[in-house]
């Protein structure tokens, strides 16, 4: 992945000042349990589509899982600690959500889809409060055996029944098929035709992948709203492989998934206690040890904002332009936290100085298919 880094930082970063630095270290935890609500109230339009969306949402891949999160178990401990993420996440002002038909965990005793699990949060919210409005993100599952536009439109009315929802925001491919993709695209095409959705995204695309799908969606007349790939400070591959760029110019936006690096960004996270499970396999003790300087060089600016790690390096993506993270909440805590990234900014010196920081760092492994 040695590719030359696209520059492209947003001309909105202002700095928003205020406290000293020891005020921000007495302050920095109280600003991890704060959201501002009116900020997380502003929306923003998700590429050339009617569609709007939060500035930051979130993503449900945990709800239910017990393959890769939570321990490999699911129980209704962790049912209570999700639904209090959704819920904290609306009384943020945060209501997009990302899924998938393949979140979550059938098979295994007691486990459930993250489908299932976010369409009975949003019921039982809405029996609450009537005129809450949740922007749905799904995606298809480009399956070998999936082929034609058919098996799209077949997946999202599962989705749809799994998520007991007439319609969802957002649909998406997964990832590009091993073959099929022009029947895929066509699908997609067929599900904003009849209603099904209102935009339609592409996820783990290429920068010829992307702009192929854009191209056979124009000739409809339907814009391609999104691509969501891995983006974060230290997984900078949508900057390096042209995806970025191509985002930008086709008026496409890039929806940042693992913003966080699955917490490894968040300072938790050192050479003594690496993650547990799958990620304890990719984010090393060794590669911890090199993390340390950035990790310590966003902690300070965060103390000058009265923010947290998890807090700075999302507003780092958000300062991207055109860029929507979505980091996954497994509780209310989480989800608060994610709430206090919006409403400030770095400064463009701050944003450059972390992103000079990151380049010594060797990026992990992405998802493969990134590459097809």
């Amino acid at each position: 992945m040695a590719y030359a880094v696209v520059q492209h930082l947003g001309s909105a970063c202002l700095f928003s000042g205020g406290s000293s630095l020891a005020e921000g270290r007495l302050r920095v935890r109280r600003a991890a349990v704060s959201c501002v609500k009116t900020e997380e109230q502003k929306k923003v339009k998700l590429g050339s589509s009617d569609l709007e969306v939060t500035k930051l949402g979130i993503g449900a891949w945990s709800w239910g899982d017990t393959s890769y999160w939570n321990n490999f178990e699911w129980d209704d401990r962790k049912l209570k600690a999700a639904k209090g993420a959704f819920d904290k996440s609306i009384d943020c002002g945060i209501t997009f959500f990302d899924t998938a038909e393949v979140y979550g965990s059938r098979a295994s005793f007691g486990a459930i889809s993250s489908e299932t699990l976010l369409g009975r949060f949003i019921k039982e919210r809405k029996q609450k409060n009537p005129d809450v409005e949740v922007a749905v993100a799904t995606k298809f599952a480009a399956l070998p055996w999936r082929l034609g536009r058919q098996s799209v439109l077949s997946a999202l009315k599962d989705s749809l029944s799994r998520l007991e929802l007439s319609s969802v925001e957002l649909y998406q491919l997964h990832w590009p098929g091993i073959w099929g993709n022009e029947g895929y695209i066509d699908g997609l095409g067929d599900a904003v035709e009849q209603g099904l959705v209102k935009a339609v995204g592409v996820s783990n695309y290429s920068e010829k992948r992307l702009r192929q799908a854009y191209e056979q969606l124009k000739k409809r007349g339907i814009p391609l709203a999104s691509n969501q790939v891995n983006y974060s400070l230290i997984y900078r591959a949508p900057e390096e492989n042209g995806v970025k760029a191509a985002c930008d110019e086709l008026g496409i936006t890039l929806i940042a998934y693992s913003p966080i690096a699955q917490g490894v960004l968040t300072g938790k996270y050192t050479p003594e206690n690496p993650p547990t499970g799958p990620r304890g396999r990719i984010y090393t003790p060794e590669f911890l040890t090199k993390l340390q300087p950035l990790i310590k060089r966003i902690k300070e600016m965060g103390e000058s904002y009265s923010k947290t790690p998890t807090q700075v390096v999302l507003n780092w993506l958000i300062c991207q332009d055109n860029v929507v993270p979505i980091p996954g909440a497994k509780n209310a805590e989480q989800a608060e936290e994610f709430g206090g990234a919006l409403g400030w900014s770095l400064t463009k010196e701050e944003a450059d100085e972390l992103r000079a920081l990151a380049l010594e760092i060797k990026p992990v492994i992405g998802f493969p298919v990134e590459k097809l």
